[in-house]
C-alpha cells in the first residue's frame, strides 16, 4: 500500500459529534485543492459521518481506518 503524506493533520481525539465535523470542514477550507487532511477522532460516529461528508461536500475520502481506538480519515480537497 502506498504511504499518504498529508499536508495537515487536525486531531479531534476526545471531540464529541459534531466538533469532529465542524473542524474537518474549517480545516479543508483552509486547504488549496488537492491537498491531503489526516483527521483522527476517537467519537464512533465518525466513520459513517466523515463517509456522509465527503460525498455531500465532494472531498474525496482517501482512506478511512482505525487504529488504536482511534479512528484516522484521509481527506483530499477538490
Amino acid at each position: 500500500m502506498d504511504v499518504i503524506k498529508e499536508d495537515q493533520i487536525l486531531d479531534c481525539t476526545g471531540m464529541l459529534c459534531p466538533m469532529p465535523i465542524v473542524k474537518t470542514t474549517k480545516a479543508m477550507k483552509e486547504l488549496e485543492s488537492g491537498q491531503i487532511l489526516k483527521m483522527i477522532s476517537t467519537d464512533a460516529g465518525s466513520p459513517p459521518d466523515i463517509a456522509a461528508w465527503s460525498r455531500q461536500t465532494g472531498n474525496e475520502l482517501l482512506l478511512s481506518t482505525e487504529e488504536n481506538k482511534k479512528f484516522i480519515f484521509f481527506l483530499k480537497k477538490n
